[in-house]
């Protein structure tokens, strides 16, 4: 019987051509070849520095956009018009109102939930360690509002008030992460705290000071669903699609039609997700080792699948694993990524655009355009740190350790980055858009200002053998 040669020819050559299809097939290490791709990816994403970086060029692309020969086309985009309808409900807004109703809906959101994470067991859940950034970021609201009204006075430029309080905690931290590990734990810590506290303030000017007319039977409506999601947490639901239905389904859309800023209803939904554990750290540890030790005495299948009590034992460890991390912490992990990476850039580019028309001077002397930069770069400053001075003179706090003076007056040059939410509260402020271009203009010359600044004087505090970068 005649063979068959699979690889005619000169035989010596089949280890070889073995040995290559080998090579090509396996993998060199445990990593799969999508692994090795996006690994550099991940490293740039979990870089504390990457969001800051994103947003910023989103907005300078929106800058240039806007001063460009398809200026109307980059604006009109955001008027689309669409919406949804359901019976004989319908509802219709332009992009950039979704995108501000809407998409900025999730990142409150997440700022609830980290709000109420430092509440609990953060950095505001003491009030010795809680006590100095929160009066610092009462003196950096109140006296940025004060300074922007020394220049504005009329009836409709005064509305703007609120817009130089708001801190960009993203761009903040941001800015301070740049200098690495060399920058005292306790700055970051200080900084972070204020700009979460900042962040409840501006929550609450928001809700007090910037909505219409209120529609009380939307309103009512939405306080029955988040009545709802109060006892679903009392009675121990952890279910993060059943939040997500009363969330978004009843309390947001409820509050988007009542006249009280939607965003508001994303901070009050945050704050009934569960933030307990169904088992405490002992019990997971022992009921781990437990899982692990069978795991390991499990009888093995010797291929790339696992066997049927191997998959039951797996099973067990994800739903244990679950159980011990709050349902609270496990929507912040996940949604950040989103939030930092997709909502965020994508609010700065629909919002930082600024067309300059005519005479530039015209606008950046405007009483706005001042009020807002003198606000964020002067107001927050003198707030920061003068409040800190203050509180140190008269012993009522004491200061972090690690931390020296010129390290509050960097932070707060630091909260003079207004960006997100100064942009955010703009929007709600002003009707008029030449008072929207000179209250951006303002927003990105002190933020701008305020970034560099903060960082040179961080930067320069500490000891010449670290400054390096």
């Amino acid at each position: 019987m005649q063979s068959c040669e699979i690889f005619p020819g000169n035989h010596s050559k089949l280890p070889k051509i073995i040995l290559t299809l080998s090579f090509i097939f396996t993998p060199m290490s445990k990593k799969a070849p999508v692994d090795i791709l996006f690994e550099p990816i991940k490293r740039f994403i979990n870089n504390s520095t990457t969001s800051g970086i994103l947003l910023f060029s989103s907005a300078t692309l929106a800058l240039i956009l806007s001063n460009s020969p398809w200026h109307d086309q980059f604006h009109h985009l955001w008027e689309i018009n669409f919406g949804f309808s359901f019976n004989n409900f319908y509802i219709e807004k332009s992009l950039h109102h979704w995108i501000n109703d809407g998409l900025m809906a999730v990142f409150f959101f997440v700022v609830g939930l980290e709000l109420k994470r430092e509440i609990i067991a953060g950095e505001l859940n003491e009030p010795r360690k809680a006590m100095l950034p929160i009066a610092c970021a009462i003196g950096g609201m109140v006296f940025p509002a004060a300074v922007y009204l020394l220049f504005n006075h009329s009836e409709y430029s005064s509305k703007g008030w609120g817009i130089p309080m708001a801190t960009d905690i993203a761009f903040a931290l941001g800015v301070l992460y740049l200098l690495g590990d060399k920058v005292p734990l306790t700055l970051k810590v200080f900084l972070t705290a204020l700009a979460i506290a900042d962040d409840l303030g501006a929550v609450l000017v928001i809700a007090l000071f910037y909505t219409s007319d209120i529609n009380i039977t939307s309103l009512l409506t939405g306080s029955i669903f988040m009545g709802a999601m109060i006892i679903s947490n009392i009675l121990g639901v952890r279910s993060v699609l059943w939040y997500g239905i009363l969330g978004i389904g009843g309390l947001w859309l409820a509050f988007l039609m009542s006249g009280v800023h939607a965003t508001i209803a994303a901070v009050l939904a945050a704050f009934t997700i569960p933030a307990n554990v169904k088992i405490d750290e002992l019990t997971f540890v022992k009921r781990m080792e437990n899982l692990m030790q069978k795991f390991r005495t499990a009888r093995p299948n010797n291929v790339s699948t696992v066997t049927n009590e191997q998959l039951h034992i797996l099973e067990e460890v994800r739903h244990l694993s679950q159980s011990a991390l709050t349902p609270l912490q496990r929507l912040e992990h996940t949604m950040h990524p989103l939030v930092a990476f997709v909502i965020m850039p994508i609010f700065a580019l629909s919002n930082a655009g600024i067309t300059v028309s005519g005479d530039l001077s015209d606008h950046l002397f405007s009483p706005v355009t001042l009020g807002v930069m003198f606000g964020l770069l002067a107001g927050k400053v003198i707030g920061v740190a003068g409040v800190a001075y203050i509180f140190l003179k008269l012993k009522w706090v004491t200061m972090p350790a690690g931390l020296n003076f010129s390290h509050i007056v960097g932070a707060g040059f630091l909260a003079a980055v207004g960006f997100t939410m100064s942009l955010f509260i703009t929007g709600l402020a002003f009707a008029n858009p030449d008072y929207t271009l000179q209250a951006k203009l303002g927003i990105l010359v002190a933020s701008l200002t305020g970034s560099f600044v903060g960082y040179f004087i961080i930067r320069k505090s500490l000891k010449p053998s670290i400054t390096k970068i």
